[in-house]
């Protein structure tokens, strides 16, 4: 956690360089391989390694930079990464004294961090003033102004759309208006009794202006022993008495987060208030970000690429790629007017309506030519509503003929997708095989930095030795298979599925 030192001599000018530090992505379960390579390639990070559902690395990026973090759910700026504490045949005094000593024992190491935080901070004010100043005076403020602008803006959407979608987003403001004051309703509960043990444990130590909360997440055997409440008010009694702190559930300066399980503990602090993975510029949600840009990631997408999503919904990975890729031609198809609505709507919202084309047809029927397409990036619809059976196959056929040699296809497909795909391989890998898909990290690796845990080996469906069976999968004649990640929907899993067409269809 120690920063670099500045070179503060009478020439420096500005604000000094922002701090070497350690962070932590939360990350959906599956994704961990795209983080890695993302926080690799976009922050310079260094020291990477992961656990499941967590992301580490150093970096010195400031804030503009860690905000551009796609395949993250959240970022933390790390304090503290140890060892579960001991739950068995122990008593909870001596747990609470354990959980305790995550503070007590090292409170430098608290101080260090809360200093690089608001270093963090405050370079990102400065950084985002002087460029308010210097070009654009309507670019949005780092932190808390989110919130406003996303709100501000669909306000100034109602103003501009038909009655009909005006009545639906007040809806849709008014429910999250509601969640909110659910959410609060359930911390207040928890303050008055949270602020009640801390008047009986201590009595002020001196005064401070940091204001904090304590956010709980405990799973495994102390997860069955304590609540998330439980450990809050210990671990805020013990923040309390050691730095005089003041306790704000509703509005703090500083959220400290805690996840204790049987693999590790970790402290954290959150650099953002507003989810990395919640982006102000897709109006209506439809697949999970995350899962879209990673998907769009692996499609390897080169400026004037022709990319199609025959099955585009809401246009979600259309606008995860034109985001990030901007220079190439994208087009989504769908069969329902709803769907394309809310296409349309989110590619206004995200001011991408000149960069992708919409139309409404059918994936078995797309009025393209043979071979006229050079990446397809598509969520194979699932559920009740989306009973494709055998369609898959029709589906999958219609793609490799539009798409040219050479060109890749990138498919998000459900367990029973997946598993029709494999039987019309002609079940050339056998159906028990479980080394062909990406699997959880090993326990016992957990801790380990990623050159020990081989990650970038294991992640991968397909290693370096499983090359040469690559021509006998061949599902639809030319598609080959290239990779193959198996990842979490919530309680769905789910396979990121990458493809390329190795010669002309029917040859």
């Amino acid at each position: 956690m120690s920063r670099a030192p500045v070179d503060a001599g009478p020439l420096a000018s500005g604000p000094p360089p922002p701090a070497v530090s350690r962070f932590f992505c939360t990350a959906g379960r599956g994704l961990e391989p795209f983080l890695m390579r993302e926080v690799r390639a976009r922050l310079a990070a260094t020291e990477v390694e992961y656990i499941s559902g967590k992301v580490f690395f150093t970096t010195c990026s400031d804030l503009n930079m860690l905000k551009k973090l796609k395949s993250a759910e959240r970022l933390f700026l790390l304090i503290k990464k140890q060892f579960p504490l001991t739950v068995s045949s122990v008593s909870k005094g001596k747990i609470f004294n354990e959980m305790q000593r995550l503070i007590n024992d090292d409170p430098e190491s608290w101080l260090n961090a809360i200093s690089i935080w608001e270093n963090l901070l405050e370079l990102g004010r400065e950084k985002e003033e002087l460029s308010q100043r210097g070009s654009n005076p309507s670019k949005r403020k780092v932190g808390e102004n989110e919130i406003i602008v996303a709100k501000k803006f669909k306000t100034e959407q109602t103003q501009e759309i038909p009655e009909n979608r005006e009545r639906r987003l007040e809806k849709q403001i008014e429910e999250e208006t509601l969640e909110q004051k659910d959410f609060i309703s359930k911390r207040d509960n928890f303050q008055e009794a949270f602020q009640s043990d801390v008047e009986k444990a201590i009595a002020p130590q001196h005064q401070n202006d940091l204001t904090f909360r304590v956010s709980c997440r405990c799973s495994g055997a102390i997860g069955k022993t304590f609540t998330a409440q439980e450990v809050g008010r210990v671990i805020g009694i013990a923040l309390m008495k050691q730095f005089g702190w003041k306790t704000d559930l509703r509005n703090p300066n500083l959220e400290i987060f805690i996840h204790l399980n049987d693999i590790y503990s970790i402290v954290g602090i959150p650099v953002f208030r507003v989810p990395l993975a919640s982006r102000t510029y897709i109006k209506t949600a439809g697949l999970r970000s995350t899962v879209a840009w990673a998907m769009a990631s692996l499609a390897e997408i080169k400026a004037g690429a022709f990319v199609l999503d025959p099955m585009c919904g809401f246009g979600t990975i259309l606008l995860e790629a034109a985001k990030e890729w901007p220079d190439a031609y994208y087009v989504g198809a769908d069969v329902s007017d709803s769907q394309l609505l809310g296409a349309c709507d989110n590619l206004k919202a995200a001011g991408l309506k000149d960069k992708i084309e919409l139309l409404k047809v059918s994936v078995i029927e797309l009025p393209l030519p043979s071979e006229s397409v050079d990446i397809i990036i598509s969520d194979i619809p699932f559920g009740k509503k989306f009973k494709l059976g055998k369609d898959i196959t029709n589906i999958l056929q219609e793609m490799e003929r539009v798409l040219h040699v050479g060109g890749t296809i990138v498919l998000l497909l459900t367990e029973d997708h997946h598993r029709r795909i494999r039987e019309c391989e002609g079940n050339s890998i056998p159906s028990d095989s479980k080394s062909s898909h990406t699997h959880e990290p090993g326990i016992n690796k957990c801790l380990n930095p990623e050159e020990k845990n081989g990650l970038s080996e294991t992640v991968s469906s397909l290693q370096a030795g499983d090359q040469k069976s690559l021509g006998k999968m061949s599902p639809f004649g030319s598609l080959v298979p290239v990779e193959c990640y198996e990842i979490s929907l919530g309680k769905t899993g789910a396979f990121i599925c990458k493809y390329k067409k190795s010669h002309c269809s029917g040859l």
